[in-house]
């Protein structure tokens, strides 16, 4: 298997990178987005948060089957096939014409967006030897937490300059550019081992992951994290336009630079989990969450800033240690299992993300950080429970 300091492992880094790249910056361009286009479509912010809601819950549900899929055409094909269609969507989301017409675009857009994320972590896991798994999965969601700031922060400068259906045509076709830089780049699969051709149903394989108590733990995480962390991000654009801010898209765009502190933490928290057991530091991360959430209650700005930089460290790190362990847990079907924790975690985004606005017009901001101290809560007790099923094992 590959090992990290080869010419093929940096090959390997270097596209899901890029794919990861340009898989979260046309997933989240509409996120700092959601005020203008509330305003544009004359929505509730409940209703804004579709966008990304309905984008995210298609890609859970695409997941579920891509793996499978996968196993037959092959690792390679899927991924670049999903980068390429996802940017022209996103070009043609620019010119919807109305509020409906724009949620079936990124409906659309998540059953193509689905392909690479669905797929990445398995094809790390059957390339990359397990020593170095935890740096090359950290490695691949730096370059998710790096896309997806890019995403907010361009489109948020480009809305304030031009107009947000600019911005997304601009992140569509940053998206073609990436693709062709993944199609590039990615080596063959070697440890790839394609099955007979022809649709096979997973929903038995599926359900035989849900049967192993561990996976579920995981999976339980996947869900509070991604709701969590989608939750915050989709409401602090509304919380900083607003009194007493009055922010504008520009200066909202550029606040997800906290963004960078989740590439430094999914590399670096991969690393210490790989050292010093998952479990310890993921329990850490956990806290750092609860922590950043809380710091974005109090009135100062600068205080709140810190409390989103904190919050996504340990949001990238906590995912980052999540999503290799569930390769590792799996013994057998890993597709399906890294699919069905990929379900959880969007499917997280979508339920949260759209839950946490009803609680944002009811409670303020004060509603979102119960929500996700609540979260945070069982996340210490799925941690917890997952240390007591995995004795014997690594954690």
């Amino acid at each position: 298997m590959i090992q990290q300091g080869t010419k093929t492992f940096r090959n390997i880094s270097l596209a899901l990178f890029a794919g990861g790249f340009v898989t979260f910056a046309l997933l989240y361009s509409l996120q700092p987005l959601m005020p203008e286009i509330s305003d544009t479509f004359s929505i509730t912010p409940a209703h804004a948060s579709l966008t990304l809601s309905v984008t995210t819950i298609a890609m859970a549900l695409t997941m579920l089957f891509i793996g499978s899929l996968s196993d037959s055409v092959g690792r390679r094909f899927i991924m670049t096939a999903a980068l390429v269609i996802s940017s022209v969507i996103a070009l043609l989301s620019a010119f919807s014409p109305g509020y409906t017409e724009l949620l079936l675009l990124r409906i659309l857009q998540g059953v193509a967006l689905a392909g690479l994320p669905a797929i990445a972590m398995t094809y790390l896991s059957e390339e990359i030897e397990p020593a170095s798994l935890g740096y090359a999965m950290g490695l691949y969601i730096s370059g998710n937490s790096i896309g997806g700031m890019a995403g907010r922060f361009i489109s948020g400068v480009v809305t304030d300059w031009f107009s947000w259906r600019a911005a997304v045509g601009f992140i569509g076709i940053l998206g073609l550019c990436a693709a062709v830089i993944f199609w590039l780049v990615i080596p063959p699969s070697r440890h790839f081992v394609k099955a007979a051709p022809g649709f096979k149903n997973p929903i038995p394989l599926l359900w035989s992951q849900c049967r192993n108590p561990r996976l579920l733990c995981l999976y339980g995480l996947g869900f509070l994290l991604m709701g969590s962390f989608v939750t915050l991000f989709n409401y602090i654009g509304f919380e900083l336009t607003g009194e007493p801010y009055h922010l504008s898209q520009s200066i909202v765009g550029s606040l997800f630079v906290v963004y960078l502190m989740g590439t430094v933490s999914s590399t670096w928290m991969g690393r210490l989990a790989d050292r010093y057991g998952r479990s310890h530091v993921l329990g850490i991360a956990l806290g750092i969450i609860l922590a950043g959430a809380v710091c974005t209650l109090h009135p100062a700005l600068w205080v709140k800033i810190i409390g989103l930089a904190l919050f996504a460290f340990g949001f990238f790190g906590g995912h980052s240690i999540a999503s290799s362990w569930v390769g590792l847990v799996a013994n057998q079907h890993k597709s399906q299992a890294n699919a069905l924790y990929l379900f959880f975690y969007y499917f997280g985004s979508s339920v949260s993300g759209t839950g946490g606005g009803l609680l944002y017009s009811h409670l303020g901001w004060i509603g979102i950080v119960g929500m996700i101290g609540v979260y945070v809560l069982i996340g210490f007790v799925l941690c917890n429970l997952l240390v007591h099923r995995l004795k014997g094992q690594a954690t």
